[in-house]
């Protein structure tokens, strides 16, 4: 059972990130000598790539129809009852108190 759904634009950005990382700490540990402005191609270049890789992600999945994720049904209440959230039936309750006295 999954915990959470995939995220492929989350992957990507963290592997980049993690490749930033390791060409810092190689340059640290003095395995080699890594210029200041090298950094910026790999981490601008590797967000480019996880907002693209996102993007499809995210169009692949509306068009397999599985655009209602779970979560999406949580934050607008819909889950079993198919009610607005906080909504528990005390409004229903109280037209048909209003219905029944007059």
């Amino acid at each position: 059972m999954l915990r959470h759904e995939f995220e492929p634009g989350r992957l990507v950005a963290g592997l980049f990130m993690g490749l930033a990382g390791f060409v810092y700490a190689g340059d640290a540990g003095g395995l080699w000598d890594t210029p200041w402005f090298a950094i910026i191609p790999i981490v601008v270049g590797g967000l480019c790539l996880a907002g693209a890789t996102a993007t499809v992600a995210g169009i692949r999945k509306g068009a397999a129809g599985r655009g209602d994720s779970r979560r999406h049904r949580m934050l607008t209440g819909h889950i079993a009852t198919g009610g607005a959230p906080g909504e528990a039936g005390t409004a229903r309750a109280a037209d048909a108190d209003e219905a029944g006295r007059g």
